[in-house]
């Protein structure tokens, strides 16, 4: 199968007007060259100047609302798509971001891309608020269903920093990351959604850094219908197919180096994937 479009998803960590790491930044998205991508945690002014210099081939659009980290997306400018701001996914909470919504057209058909930046927390509310908007980012797929004709319908995939990490709570009650992934695998699996998560080449998305109390976490992911097709790269682990490449501080061989990339760029390294069709 051929492709159709690539994209790419990377949450950048407080980016704003550290013109030397918008530099970098931008060079590695970039480096990629992603039909589309969605960064997350946008905060400065000098951010747009250079994507427009470096990546001149690309349209930008970016969230707008009381939210101070943003979430901006780049669509190829040879591509078909248009972009609209989902505010339902603020979970009723005014400075959350909304999702961005990008559609894309090719051959006729819609594919849907859902990109989204979830509460960051391990007490009660957090995890309230991701299990709101997971569910909520599930149900759409009933909603694109209803617009391509029927059950099973969209071609859809939902997308981001959804910052599984699990619920610390007292008196053996706290429910670890896996657990809070194992729920929604479980659920996006469910017949009226039809979905799944993609395998990662890396679990772990997330880190910061050698000196830092808390390990490596699988925050990023990339939730798909069923009826769409991606092309596979290798876990560089264990040899098994993935359909999502990790690329970032997860490619550096030791602390040293990952703990240099970290500096230069993000905590969290980017995810990369291609729909074929």
């Amino acid at each position: 199968m051929a492709k159709l479009f690539s994209v790419a998803s990377w949450n950048v960590e407080h980016f704003k007007d550290d013109l030397s790491r918008v530099g970098r930044v931008v060079q590695f998205v970039s480096d990629q060259r992603p039909d589309v991508f969605g960064l997350y945690e946008v905060e400065g002014a000098a951010i747009f100047d250079e994507l427009v210099a470096r990546m001149p081939d690309y349209s930008f659009q970016i969230t707008e609302g009381l939210q101070t980290q943003e979430i901006l997306i780049g669509v190829r400018r040879t591509l078909t798509a248009f972009i609209t701001q989902r505010t339902e996914f603020r979970s009723g909470t005014t400075h959350m971001r909304p999702g961005q919504l990008v559609t894309v057209v090719k051959g006729g058909v819609n594919y849907a891309l859902l990109f989204l930046h979830l509460a960051s927390s391990t007490d009660p509310r957090g995890m309230g608020l991701r299990d709101d908007m997971l569910e909520r980012a599930l149900e759409f797929r009933r909603t694109l269903d209803k617009a391509e004709g029927g059950p099973g319908q969209a071609r859809y995939v939902f997308l981001g920093d959804l910052n599984t990490m699990g619920l610390k709570y007292p008196f053996d009650r706290s429910i670890d990351a896996a657990t809070e992934l194992r729920k929604w695998d479980r659920e996006a699996a469910r017949v009226k959604f039809g979905m799944r998560r993609l395998a990662k080449t890396h679990d772990a998305t997330w880190f910061n850094g050698s000196n830092s109390s808390l390990p490596p976490s699988n925050l990023d992911h990339v939730f798909a219908s069923t009826n769409l097709t991606f092309k596979t790269f290798v876990r560089p682990d264990d040899g098994q197919p993935a359909e999502v490449a990790v690329r970032g501080w997860v490619d550096e061989p030791t602390d040293a180096k990952k703990d240099a990339w970290i500096g230069q760029f993000s905590d969290h390294s980017l995810l990369y994937f291609e729909v074929h069709g």
